[in-house]
């Protein structure tokens, strides 16, 4: 068969891209990822948000890439964040405070007190103020970060005493998740003891520990309801814990960059506002068994309140002062964070 030169031309360039695009395709295999999970299975934001968010990659890249939730977790809770890096895992989350190195100094913003009366403005304001002016992905080298979060208000719970004054903190046992809470709670008067959430059910029952810093919804997740006879709340939360959801870098370079789109649509804000939304679900149901559990809850009065606020605001000046270093302006995004949260401080 005779081809005109132009003809054959066009033939040979068409092999040539299509073999190009068999090779690009060939390079984006589906691929099924593993996101190690550490918390019951049943947790709120287990149920409500990873899993459902896990499903939803799968939709929207048309099954390239799946995610599989871990039955069990690859780890303890704070080597979460390590694993993802090293490719251990390839996809977690976790909390910055389980990690003791102060890698993550500007996640602090999402951690202190008076930010937030709910779980979804909170953590969609924390993605667009830490992920924004103060350059979360620059602290999470090693991974890609895909959301930020935090819980609903956190509160103080204990079984000795209603805590009405300063004084009232003297002697008290809490565990803490670390981060800012350990810091403000010892400068209250407090005993700090550092442990991951799976623990506490055991050291409270057994007296290892008088109290818990908590969002309500985990009095019922890690069933402590019978354990716990006063909760202190605080306008805005008395602190709160800053989480990240992030995937190993080769794992987020194995996929395509339309894949990699389509799974960045549904997370940072989006992810911020699905996981809000199930902590502020479970703390509504929460509220219902600590009233049936006859838990005493009252808000902190006004003079301790003031107490707590000037405690509070030193540990912001000087986390202020540590970002400065770095060119960030950290009372500007404080401001800005509870700006969007409609907190008044």
């Amino acid at each position: 068969m005779n081809f005109l030169p132009s003809t054959l031309s066009k033939i040979v360039s068409g092999a040539v891209i299509g073999a190009s695009l068999l090779t690009a395709s060939a390079a984006f295999a589906d691929t099924t990822l593993a996101l190690s999970s550490w918390l019951p299975p049943r947790h709120p934001i287990v149920a409500n948000a990873i899993k459902p968010w896990a499903k939803e990659v799968a939709e929207v890249t048309e099954g390239r890439v799946k995610v599989r939730v871990l039955a069990k977790a690859l780890g303890a809770p704070p080597a979460h964040y390590d694993m993802a890096r090293d490719g251990i895992a390839d996809i977690t989350y976790g909390l910055h405070s389980f990690t003791t190195d102060n890698r993550f100094v500007r996640s602090r913003i999402g951690q202190f007190s008076f930010l937030g009366d709910d779980a979804v403005t909170g953590s969609k304001a924390f993605w667009d103020v830490y992920s924004g002016t103060l350059d979360a992905q620059a602290e999470h080298e090693g991974v890609k970060l895909l959301g930020l979060f935090v819980h609903g208000p956190g509160v103080l719970h204990n079984n000795v005493r209603e805590v009405q004054t300063l004084a009232d903190f003297d002697g008290l046992k809490i565990r803490v998740p670390g981060g800012y809470i350990s810091d403000l709670m010892s400068d209250l008067g407090a005993e700090t003891l550092f442990m991951s959430s799976g623990e506490v059910f055991e050291k409270l029952s057994r007296g290892v520990i008088d109290g818990v810093t908590f969002p309500l919804e985990a009095l019922t997740a890690f069933k402590l309801t019978n354990d716990v006879r006063y909760t202190m709340r605080v306008p805005g939360g008395l602190y709160n814990t800053t989480w990240f959801l992030v995937m190993n870098d080769d794992a987020w370079e194995g996929i395509s960059e339309a894949d990699r789109a389509a799974i960045e649509a549904i997370s940072g804000d989006a992810f911020a506002e699905r996981v809000g939304a199930a902590w502020n679900t479970a703390d509504e149901s929460a509220l219902v068994k600590i009233d049936e559990a006859g838990i005493q809850m009252k808000d902190a009065p006004a003079e301790l309140l003031e107490e707590i606020k000037s405690v509070a605001a030193a540990h912001e000046a000087a986390w202020a002062e540590a970002i400065a270093a770095d060119g960030f302006d950290g009372a500007a995004a404080l401001a800005e964070l509870r700006a969007k949260t409609g907190v008044e401080y």
